[in-house]
């Protein structure tokens, strides 16, 4: 995505409809405030994708909370800010970064390494191929792909929050594992009564 597409999209006022309803006033923004994030992480060695990612979500939200927005420049940056931020919803990941296929060996740590089921990868290149495109979406574990110049504002928002809900669904399914797994140990734990 370039930044004329932006600039497109906004002398067009396609993108008003991203922009949160401001009728409620202040008491919305101040509960909105408190409210943890959605943490997106932009992974892409151009720095203008960075600024016209972040311009293009700045105002979007999903279930009441805003985006908050981490960046990473190569490969290895996204793997140690995986590791250490543990609630990351989506990366938008760039393919061709330090390598050729920078993006591809991140998208396969998240899953192989990180053992990260959750968070939603969506592959972003600049260099679009048909074949490699189809050999990508068959051997890696990814949520989407995108050519840059493809990516609209529109698509962006839209890709983006269709994956946060995916993500929400997926983190709550595995809460509710999480917690019917404890109450199973628990029931396990209890001293039996011989006399009952």
């Amino acid at each position: 995505m370039n930044t004329d597409t932006v600039k497109a999209a906004n002398a067009d006022e396609e993108p008003d409809w991203l922009v949160d309803d401001p009728q409620h006033g202040d008491e919305e923004d101040t509960g909105q405030a408190s409210v943890q994030p959605w943490r997106v992480l932009i992974v892409d060695d151009d720095v203008d994708v960075h600024v016209v990612t972040k311009f293009a979500l700045s105002q979007a939200s999903f279930e009441g909370r805003r985006l908050s927005f981490l960046h990473a420049y190569t490969g290895e940056e996204a793997l140690a800010l995986l590791r250490s931020t543990q609630d990351i919803a989506v990366v938008l990941l760039d393919v061709i970064m330090e390598t050729q296929d920078a993006g591809l060996h991140v998208a396969r740590q998240i899953r192989e390494d990180l053992h990260n089921s959750a968070v939603r990868i969506i592959l972003r290149t600049g260099q679009p191929g048909q074949a490699l495109e189809h050999r990508i979406i068959i051997d890696y574990d990814i949520n989407d792909f995108w050519c840059k110049t493809d990516l609209t504002t529109r698509k962006l928002f839209t890709t983006v929050i269709s994956s946060l809900r995916t993500y929400a669904s997926l983190r709550d399914a595995q809460r509710q594992v999480a917690d019917l797994a404890n109450a199973l140990e628990h029931c396990i734990d209890l001293p039996h009564d011989p006399a009952a």
